[in-house]
């Protein structure tokens, strides 16, 4: 004869073991997104070989899958140098990379998390890099030809970042500072250079103006030549016709006709007419 009490217990009892089957099952396969790969680790030992996007199998109870994202990610960055003439240079960077996702069962034994990776990894390189970089040209430089500041920075940091299995795939410069003293120094200096300019253009204004009084000056004095070249050649030729008048007056002949030439030297008509009646 069955016992009743016992009997009660067994749907409990097959309840727990299918829903002991259950949990396991589901603890024996993991899923990796696109996007993401996977360090399995069986009792807390990570195991060689990435797990990339589909269905794995792992261990049940006993393991654990730390997912990691391998997509772009974007940081910024303080960094702070001194420039090869010793100014003080203060910048923050965007810093945009990934993951390399055959590195990071690597990565996960020496970094652990994201968080890890950009506190103890990115953010001292790029402070490292930043170093570099500044220091290879004045701080009037580093403003002025930022592009190149940048690339040398861009150069650094990756090949620094490379090893740790974090690509790097652009940076931008999002601030860039210098100390007071400097950026006094730079308003005085394109103030100087201001009054400067001015004072060439007004240099030049001034010899413009000096060169138009000297081509005024010139134009008058060919003018009064060419008006004392046509009085004396007119005054000459005045001399002639009273000579030509007396010459009648004392002689009785026919009154002569005067050749006048109209107009100037180069230019003249040459026309004739009676002196009779002339007093």
């Amino acid at each position: 004869m069955n016992n009743p009490s016992s009997q009660s217990w067994q749907p409990l009892v097959f309840g727990i073991i299918a829903a002991l089957i259950v949990l396991v099952g589901f603890n024996a396969f993991i899923i990796i997104n696109p996007g993401q790969a996977g360090v399995l680790s069986i009792l807390g030992k990570a195991q060689d070989g990435v797990l990339l996007e589909g269905l794995h199998l792992r261990p049940p109870l006993v393991s654990y899958v730390d997912v990691y994202d391998v997509t772009v990610q974007k940081f910024e960055v303080p960094a702070e140098s001194s420039t090869k003439d010793l100014q003080d240079l203060k910048a923050r960077f965007a810093i945009n990379f990934r993951l390399d996702p055959v590195k990071v069962v690597e990565i996960r034994r020496t970094q652990g998390t994201l968080q890890n990776i950009v506190a103890k990894i990115i953010a001292p390189q790029t402070q490292e890099s930043f170093k570099i970089a500044a220091a290879r040209r004045t701080v009037e430089e580093a403003i002025t030809k930022r592009s190149e500041l940048k690339e040398d920075f861009d150069d650094a940091l990756g090949d620094r970042l490379q090893k740790y299995g974090i690509i790097v795939l652009d940076t931008s410069v999002v601030d860039l500072n210098f100390s007071p003293e400097f950026a006094k120094a730079v308003e005085e200096k394109q103030i100087a250079e201001q009054k400067a300019r001015r004072a060439v253009y007004v240099a030049r204004e001034a010899e413009q103006q000096a060169q138009a009084e000297v081509n005024r000056a010139k134009g008058k004095a060919e003018a009064q030549r060419l008006l004392a070249e046509t009085l004396k050649a007119q005054g000459g030729e005045l001399v002639l016709q009273k000579e030509a008048i007396e010459a009648w007056r004392e002689g009785g002949a026919q009154m002569p006709r005067v050749l006048v030439m109209s107009g100037d030297s180069n230019s003249s008509v040459p026309f004739l007419f009676n002196l009779e009646g002339v007093q």
